[in-house]
Protein backbone atom coordinates (compact mmCIF):
# COMPACT_ATOMS: atom_id res chain seq x y z
CA UNK A 1 0.00 0.00 0.00
CA UNK A 2 1.35 3.40 -1.01
CA UNK A 3 1.20 5.99 1.75
CA UNK A 4 0.94 9.73 1.10
CA UNK A 5 3.61 11.16 3.41
CA UNK A 6 3.68 14.74 2.16
CA UNK A 7 1.24 17.37 3.40
CA UNK A 8 0.65 21.10 2.84
CA UNK A 9 2.11 22.12 6.22
CA UNK A 10 5.39 20.38 5.41
CA UNK A 11 5.61 22.11 2.03
CA UNK A 12 5.09 25.53 3.65
CA UNK A 13 7.74 24.71 6.25
CA UNK A 14 10.25 23.51 3.65
CA UNK A 15 9.83 26.65 1.56
CA UNK A 16 10.19 28.92 4.61
CA UNK A 17 13.22 27.06 5.94
CA UNK A 18 15.20 26.47 2.74
CA UNK A 19 14.21 29.03 0.13
CA UNK A 20 16.95 31.41 1.33
CA UNK A 21 19.40 28.72 2.38
CA UNK A 22 22.26 30.13 0.33
CA UNK A 23 25.51 31.91 1.32
CA UNK A 24 25.53 35.69 1.54
CA UNK A 25 28.36 36.15 -0.95
CA UNK A 26 26.78 34.72 -4.10
CA UNK A 27 25.47 36.45 -7.19
CA UNK A 28 21.87 37.28 -7.99
CA UNK A 29 21.86 34.65 -10.73
CA UNK A 30 23.12 31.98 -8.30
CA UNK A 31 20.43 32.92 -5.80
CA UNK A 32 17.81 32.59 -8.52
CA UNK A 33 19.19 29.24 -9.67
CA UNK A 34 19.19 27.91 -6.13
CA UNK A 35 15.70 29.18 -5.28
CA UNK A 36 14.25 27.74 -8.47
CA UNK A 37 16.02 24.47 -7.74
CA UNK A 38 14.46 24.28 -4.27
CA UNK A 39 11.01 25.08 -5.61
CA UNK A 40 11.43 22.45 -8.33
CA UNK A 41 12.40 19.74 -5.84
CA UNK A 42 9.38 20.53 -3.68
CA UNK A 43 6.92 20.97 -6.55
CA UNK A 44 7.94 17.76 -8.33
CA UNK A 45 8.08 15.57 -5.22
CA UNK A 46 5.49 12.75 -5.29
CA UNK A 47 2.93 12.77 -2.48
CA UNK A 48 4.43 9.49 -1.27
CA UNK A 49 7.78 11.16 -0.50
CA UNK A 50 8.37 12.38 3.06
CA UNK A 51 9.73 15.77 4.07
CA UNK A 52 13.07 14.30 5.28
CA UNK A 53 13.63 12.84 1.80
CA UNK A 54 13.02 16.23 0.17
CA UNK A 55 15.38 17.87 2.67
CA UNK A 56 18.01 15.33 1.66
CA UNK A 57 17.63 16.39 -1.98
CA UNK A 58 17.82 20.09 -1.01
CA UNK A 59 21.02 19.36 0.94
CA UNK A 60 22.46 17.73 -2.19
CA UNK A 61 21.59 20.84 -4.20
CA UNK A 62 23.26 23.09 -1.62
CA UNK A 63 26.38 20.94 -1.59
CA UNK A 64 26.54 20.86 -5.39
CA UNK A 65 26.22 24.64 -5.69
CA UNK A 66 27.98 25.92 -2.57
CA UNK A 67 30.12 23.07 -1.19
CA UNK A 68 29.85 21.24 2.12
CA UNK A 69 27.08 22.47 4.40
CA UNK A 70 27.06 23.20 8.10
CA UNK A 71 29.17 20.90 10.24
CA UNK A 72 27.25 19.82 13.35
CA UNK A 73 30.15 17.88 14.91
CA UNK A 74 30.81 20.37 17.71
CA UNK A 75 27.09 20.75 18.45
CA UNK A 76 26.64 16.99 18.59
CA UNK A 77 29.63 16.52 20.87
CA UNK A 78 28.40 19.34 23.12
CA UNK A 79 24.88 17.97 23.59
CA UNK A 80 26.15 14.41 24.05
CA UNK A 81 28.38 15.66 26.86
CA UNK A 82 25.58 17.79 28.31
CA UNK A 83 23.32 14.75 28.59
CA UNK A 84 26.16 12.54 29.86
CA UNK A 85 26.73 15.09 32.63
CA UNK A 86 23.00 14.83 33.46
CA UNK A 87 22.93 11.04 33.30
CA UNK A 88 23.96 10.29 36.94
CA UNK A 89 21.10 12.44 38.27
CA UNK A 90 18.61 10.82 35.89
CA UNK A 91 19.77 7.35 36.92
CA UNK A 92 19.05 8.22 40.55
CA UNK A 93 15.57 9.41 39.57
CA UNK A 94 14.95 6.16 37.71
CA UNK A 95 16.10 4.15 40.73
CA UNK A 96 13.60 6.06 42.89
CA UNK A 97 10.76 5.95 40.37
CA UNK A 98 7.69 3.89 41.12
CA UNK A 99 7.68 2.81 37.46
CA UNK A 100 11.18 3.09 35.95
CA UNK A 101 10.02 2.14 32.45
CA UNK A 102 7.39 4.88 32.40
CA UNK A 103 9.89 7.45 33.69
CA UNK A 104 12.50 6.41 31.12
CA UNK A 105 9.94 6.76 28.32
CA UNK A 106 9.12 10.26 29.56
CA UNK A 107 12.80 11.23 29.60
CA UNK A 108 13.20 9.97 26.03
CA UNK A 109 10.18 12.01 24.91
CA UNK A 110 11.57 15.20 26.41
CA UNK A 111 15.06 14.59 25.05
CA UNK A 112 13.59 14.61 21.56
CA UNK A 113 13.60 18.41 21.92
CA UNK A 114 17.28 18.38 20.83
CA UNK A 115 16.45 18.72 17.13
CA UNK A 116 18.21 21.24 14.90
CA UNK A 117 16.08 20.17 11.95
CA UNK A 118 12.59 20.82 13.34
CA UNK A 119 13.65 23.63 15.69
CA UNK A 120 15.03 27.06 14.80
CA UNK A 121 17.20 26.77 17.90
CA UNK A 122 17.61 24.45 20.87
CA UNK A 123 17.28 26.34 24.15
CA UNK A 124 19.25 24.64 26.92
CA UNK A 125 17.07 26.19 29.62
CA UNK A 126 13.95 24.87 27.89
CA UNK A 127 15.58 21.43 27.59
CA UNK A 128 16.45 21.43 31.28
CA UNK A 129 12.91 22.49 32.19
CA UNK A 130 11.38 19.75 30.05
CA UNK A 131 13.52 17.05 31.60
CA UNK A 132 13.02 18.32 35.16
CA UNK A 133 9.25 18.23 34.65
CA UNK A 134 9.20 14.90 32.78
CA UNK A 135 7.36 13.19 35.63
CA UNK A 136 4.28 15.28 34.84
CA UNK A 137 4.13 14.19 31.20
CA UNK A 138 0.91 12.38 30.29
CA UNK A 139 1.50 9.09 28.48
CA UNK A 140 -1.28 7.05 26.87
CA UNK A 141 -1.85 4.28 29.42
CA UNK A 142 -3.15 1.70 26.94
CA UNK A 143 -0.24 2.18 24.56
CA UNK A 144 2.27 2.12 27.40
CA UNK A 145 0.93 -1.10 28.92
CA UNK A 146 0.89 -2.68 25.48
CA UNK A 147 4.52 -1.70 25.00
CA UNK A 148 5.44 -3.09 28.42
CA UNK A 149 3.77 -6.43 27.71
CA UNK A 150 5.42 -6.75 24.32
CA UNK A 151 8.86 -5.88 25.69
CA UNK A 152 8.48 -8.48 28.43
CA UNK A 153 7.56 -11.22 25.93
CA UNK A 154 9.64 -10.27 22.89
CA UNK A 155 12.81 -11.99 21.76
CA UNK A 156 14.12 -9.20 19.52
CA UNK A 157 13.92 -5.41 19.71
CA UNK A 158 15.16 -2.85 17.21
CA UNK A 159 15.61 0.66 18.61
CA UNK A 160 15.75 3.41 15.97
CA UNK A 161 17.55 6.44 17.39
CA UNK A 162 17.15 10.05 16.32
CA UNK A 163 19.31 12.92 17.57
CA UNK A 164 22.54 13.52 19.45
CA UNK A 165 22.26 14.18 23.18
CA UNK A 166 18.97 12.34 23.49
CA UNK A 167 20.84 9.17 22.55
CA UNK A 168 22.07 9.19 26.17
CA UNK A 169 18.42 9.04 27.26
CA UNK A 170 17.85 6.25 24.75
CA UNK A 171 20.61 4.37 26.56
CA UNK A 172 18.81 4.84 29.87
CA UNK A 173 15.55 3.50 28.42
CA UNK A 174 17.34 0.52 26.90
CA UNK A 175 18.97 -0.17 30.27
CA UNK A 176 15.55 -0.28 31.94
CA UNK A 177 14.20 -2.53 29.18
CA UNK A 178 17.12 -4.88 29.80
CA UNK A 179 16.11 -5.11 33.46
CA UNK A 180 12.56 -6.23 32.66
CA UNK A 181 13.68 -8.68 29.95
CA UNK A 182 17.36 -9.65 30.33
CA UNK A 183 17.23 -12.14 27.47
CA UNK A 184 15.90 -9.63 24.93
CA UNK A 185 18.19 -9.26 21.90
CA UNK A 186 18.47 -5.51 21.23
CA UNK A 187 19.97 -3.70 18.26
CA UNK A 188 20.14 0.09 18.06
CA UNK A 189 20.16 1.59 14.57
CA UNK A 190 21.62 5.07 14.01
CA UNK A 191 22.03 7.15 10.85
CA UNK A 192 24.55 5.79 8.36
CA UNK A 193 26.20 9.18 7.74
CA UNK A 194 26.14 12.73 9.07
CA UNK A 195 22.89 14.64 8.62
CA UNK A 196 21.93 17.63 10.79
CA UNK A 197 22.47 16.71 14.45
CA UNK A 198 21.20 13.16 14.04
CA UNK A 199 23.09 10.46 15.92
CA UNK A 200 25.63 8.27 14.12
CA UNK A 201 27.86 5.46 15.37
CA UNK A 202 30.33 8.11 16.59
CA UNK A 203 27.63 9.61 18.83
CA UNK A 204 26.60 6.16 20.04
CA UNK A 205 30.21 5.53 21.04
CA UNK A 206 30.48 8.86 22.89
CA UNK A 207 27.18 8.21 24.67
CA UNK A 208 28.29 4.72 25.75
CA UNK A 209 25.46 3.04 23.86
CA UNK A 210 27.87 0.74 22.00
CA UNK A 211 28.96 -0.69 25.36
CA UNK A 212 25.38 -1.73 26.12
CA UNK A 213 23.95 -3.08 22.85
CA UNK A 214 24.88 -3.81 19.26
CA UNK A 215 24.78 -0.56 17.24
CA UNK A 216 24.78 -0.28 13.45
CA UNK A 217 24.42 2.56 10.95
CA UNK A 218 21.45 2.32 8.59
CA UNK A 219 23.48 3.09 5.46
CA UNK A 220 21.61 6.33 4.76
CA UNK A 221 22.06 10.04 5.48
CA UNK A 222 18.34 10.84 5.36
CA UNK A 223 17.01 12.26 8.64
CA UNK A 224 14.58 9.40 9.03
CA UNK A 225 14.26 5.70 8.20
CA UNK A 226 13.22 5.12 4.59
CA UNK A 227 12.87 1.36 4.24
CA UNK A 228 13.71 1.44 0.53
CA UNK A 229 16.86 3.52 1.07
CA UNK A 230 18.55 1.89 4.07
CA UNK A 231 21.04 -0.98 4.03
CA UNK A 232 19.97 -4.57 3.59
CA UNK A 233 21.26 -5.35 7.09
CA UNK A 234 19.19 -2.61 8.71
CA UNK A 235 16.10 -3.49 6.67
CA UNK A 236 16.42 -7.18 7.59
CA UNK A 237 16.68 -6.39 11.30
CA UNK A 238 13.62 -4.13 11.15
CA UNK A 239 11.59 -6.65 9.17
CA UNK A 240 12.35 -9.50 11.58
CA UNK A 241 12.07 -7.62 14.91
CA UNK A 242 9.32 -8.58 17.32
CA UNK A 243 9.12 -4.99 18.54
CA UNK A 244 10.50 -1.72 17.17
CA UNK A 245 10.88 1.51 19.11
CA UNK A 246 11.18 4.46 16.77
CA UNK A 247 12.42 7.79 18.11
CA UNK A 248 11.67 11.21 16.69
CA UNK A 249 9.49 12.99 14.17
CA UNK A 250 11.72 12.14 11.20
CA UNK A 251 11.45 8.42 11.81
CA UNK A 252 7.68 8.75 12.21
CA UNK A 253 7.37 10.74 8.97
CA UNK A 254 9.27 8.13 6.98
CA UNK A 255 7.81 4.99 8.61
CA UNK A 256 4.19 5.53 9.63
CA UNK A 257 1.69 3.07 8.13
CA UNK A 258 4.52 0.74 7.10
CA UNK A 259 2.85 -2.30 8.70
CA UNK A 260 5.59 -3.10 11.23
CA UNK A 261 5.07 -3.42 14.98
CA UNK A 262 6.48 0.02 15.73
CA UNK A 263 6.03 2.09 18.86
CA UNK A 264 6.76 5.72 18.01
CA UNK A 265 8.15 7.96 20.75
CA UNK A 266 8.65 11.62 19.95
CA UNK A 267 7.90 15.20 20.88
CA UNK A 268 5.45 17.24 18.79
CA UNK A 269 7.84 20.08 18.01
CA UNK A 270 6.01 21.71 15.13
CA UNK A 271 2.44 22.93 14.65
CA UNK A 272 1.63 20.26 12.09
CA UNK A 273 2.46 17.43 14.51
CA UNK A 274 0.67 19.14 17.40
CA UNK A 275 -2.46 19.60 15.25
CA UNK A 276 -2.23 16.09 13.85
CA UNK A 277 -2.37 14.53 17.32
CA UNK A 278 -4.56 17.19 18.93
CA UNK A 279 -2.02 18.16 21.60
CA UNK A 280 -0.13 21.33 22.59
CA UNK A 281 3.30 21.91 21.09
CA UNK A 282 6.15 20.15 22.95
CA UNK A 283 3.83 17.34 24.04
CA UNK A 284 5.31 13.85 24.15
CA UNK A 285 3.75 11.05 22.12
CA UNK A 286 3.77 7.26 22.44
CA UNK A 287 1.73 5.54 19.75
CA UNK A 288 1.86 2.21 17.94
CA UNK A 289 1.68 2.17 14.15
CA UNK A 290 -1.56 0.16 14.21
CA UNK A 291 -3.12 2.61 16.67
CA UNK A 292 -2.13 5.53 14.45
CA UNK A 293 -3.76 3.91 11.42
CA UNK A 294 -6.97 3.42 13.40
CA UNK A 295 -6.82 6.99 14.73
CA UNK A 296 -6.55 8.47 11.22
CA UNK A 297 -9.33 6.22 9.96
CA UNK A 298 -11.68 7.66 12.58
CA UNK A 299 -10.94 11.32 11.83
Amino acid sequence: MKVNRLNPECISCLVKKYIEGYPDNISKDEKLEYMQGVMRLIAEAPKTVSAPEIVNEINRLQEKMFGAGRDYSDIKHYFNKLMLDTEPMLKKELDRAEDALMMAVRYVMMGNYIDFGAMDKVDENKLRELIENAEDIKVNDAEFESLRRELMNAETLVYLTDNCGEIVLDKLLISVIRQINPSLEITAIVRGADVLNDATVTDAEQAGLTELVNVIGNGSNIAGTCLDKISEEARSLIDSADVIISKGQGNFETLHKCGRNIYYIFMCKCKMFADRFGVPRYSGMLINDKSFIEMEANI
